[in-house]
């Protein structure tokens, strides 16, 4: 059945944040540009997001002085990463309007509790063993092994996971992460990772991003690919269904992204859920009509979603802090934007405006459409390498 409607929020309105990246970044632009104002509340003295909101609340994300600000400026609120804390998503949600919902986001924040939500659904996840002390490890199966243990919390790009071989080396990550709950998960014979982008209104209404081939360098995404409508992929139907029950069973309202393996067997199963827009989906910006960020904004405001539809092939090429410090370059300098932009004309560079570039952050991301996904595909070549990234 249809989910009761709510008054839409008329351009002109407040729309509240929590957190100050670049997602925030990427959203404050989209509500923007549809009349709305920002409120972002984040710990930091700046950021990403704050910079170009209309109102930054300095306050740290479980502050109720901070939380009550940003409720009674704005009625309605979203998240721009998993880890806010879902009590503070429960104390907004009796004064505003909260998207996703506290009980949503808390599931996803807990990697056990993820992949038991999924497999309840009918969903085919990794097998995995959920791990909360060193006998759970000792008496694990052996088709756990290899492996990949993963904290149950707050690991994100690689981070808070390691591979392990035999059951002794699992154990040793296990004290490595100081015994906080994990899951096992069995290494798996991978072909290839997809995801998909979604977004759900309070109406129970959907739409779907065309699904997006990820390609990882060190646990970070590095390049999506998308076709569009002509994409060939046997999985597409089958992982839009899956990121469509999922975000029913959740309950959820807003964007969300569910990422999946493909094994070399041609089996599906969802890796995790990003309760918000996601890295995969910024090609959405500049190849679909509309972007997942103007997609939250229309969601939070109780507005019609927005076409899905991809108007040209794309490559999306994450910039991370790396290249400030390639071709020999002993001290961080400026990567050569112009060069960039001069190697194809349809390359669209955003960069998120961090002040300090390191080794592994993301700094930004350029997305290169084309007539062709093999245009595209020449094209992000030539701008990869007037960047320096060698790994594309």
């Amino acid at each position: 059945m249809p989910e009761p409607s709510i008054d839409p929020i008329a351009p002109g309105g407040w729309l509240g944040l929590l957190g100050g990246g670049q997602l925030g970044r990427m959203f404050c632009h989209a509500a923007q540009s549809l009349g709305y104002k920002v409120a972002v509340l984040d710990p930091a003295a700046e950021g990403p997001a704050a910079m170009v909101a209309d109102r930054h609340i300095q306050a740290a994300y479980d502050d109720a002085a901070g939380l009550a600000a940003l409720a009674e400026l704005c009625r309605a609120v979203t998240t721009e990463f998993e880890n806010v804390p879902a009590q503070s998503l429960r104390m907004l949600s009796a004064r505003c309007r909260v998207s996703p919902a506290a009980d949503a986001v808390a599931i996803v924040q807990d990697r056990i509790a993820e992949k038991a939500f999924i497999a309840a659904q009918g969903i085919a996840v990794a097998p995995h063993l959920a791990v909360r002390e060193e006998g759970d490890l000792r008496h694990a199966p052996d088709a756990l092994f290899p492996g990949i243990l993963k904290v149950a919390r707050l690991g994100y790009d690689g981070k808070g996971q390691a591979r392990v071989k035999t059951r002794d080396e699992a154990l040793a990550a296990f004290a490595q992460f100081q015994g906080v709950p994990c899951v096992l998960e069995a290494l798996l014979p991978l072909d290839y990772e997809i995801s998909v982008v979604l977004a759900r209104g309070f109406d129970g209404q959907d739409v779907a991003y065309p699904v997006s081939r990820n390609d990882h360098r060190d646990g970070i995404l590095a390049v999506s690919t998308v076709v569009g409508d002509a994409d060939p992929s046997p999985h597409r139907e089958a992982a839009t269904q899956a990121a469509r029950a999922i975000a029913r069973g959740l309950g959820y309202h807003g964007v969300l992204c569910v990422e999946f393996f493909v094994l070399q067997d041609g089996r599906l199963l969802v890796n995790e859920i990003a309760p918000r827009p996601h890295n995969s989906g910024h090609y959405s910006i500049d190849a679909c009509v509309t972007s997942q960020f103007e997609q939250q904004a229309r969601v939070m405001a109780c507005l019609p979603l927005g076409s899905t539809r991809v108007v040209a092939p794309s490559v999306m090429l994450n910039i991370l802090g790396d290249i400030w410090f390639t071709r020999g370059r002993g001290s961080a300098r400026e990567p050569d934007w112009a060069a960039a932009l001069a190697a194809s004309g349809s390359a669209k560079l955003h960069l998120y405006g961090k002040r300090e570039a390191r080794p592994g952050r993301k700094m930004g991301h350029v997305t290169i459409v084309g007539q062709t996904l093999a245009q595209a595909q020449a094209d992000a070549a030539r701008v990869a390498a007037a960047l320096g990234m060698s790994a594309f």
